[in-house]
């Protein structure tokens, strides 16, 4: 078991990324399952991932309308990675956690 120099356990997920056991984002309660470890370089592509056609192109996916997005939710989301990307946008927005995204945009 690997430790930091802040004495908290190194974790490696399976994509090799590695994470201080306090990033972590599940609860105190050790017997909820798996850990989840947030994806970084995810959550920095979806902040600059940009809608690539229809009323809303150019627009940040983040700064889609909750409208256009539900929409989406209800008629079916487009296949491949921007219909990935948009799943992820309906919950972001449906939670109010779109304010996770604004430092990001811009990097």
């Amino acid at each position: 078991m690997a430790r930091a120099s802040s004495g908290l356990e190194i974790i490696t997920t399976n994509d090799g990324e590695q994470y201080e056991e306090d990033d972590c984002m599940n609860s105190d309660n050790n017997e909820s399952g798996t850990p989840v470890y947030p994806d970084y370089h995810h959550l920095l592509k979806l902040a600059q991932a940009k809608m690539p056609y229809g009323k809303y192109a150019g627009r940040h996916l983040v700064d889609l309308p909750e409208s256009y997005v539900v929409w989406f939710s209800r008629t079916g989301f487009p296949e491949g990675e921007l219909g990935d990307m948009l799943r992820t946008v309906y919950e972001i927005k449906t939670n109010g956690l779109e304010y996770l995204f604004e430092a990001l945009k811009g990097s």
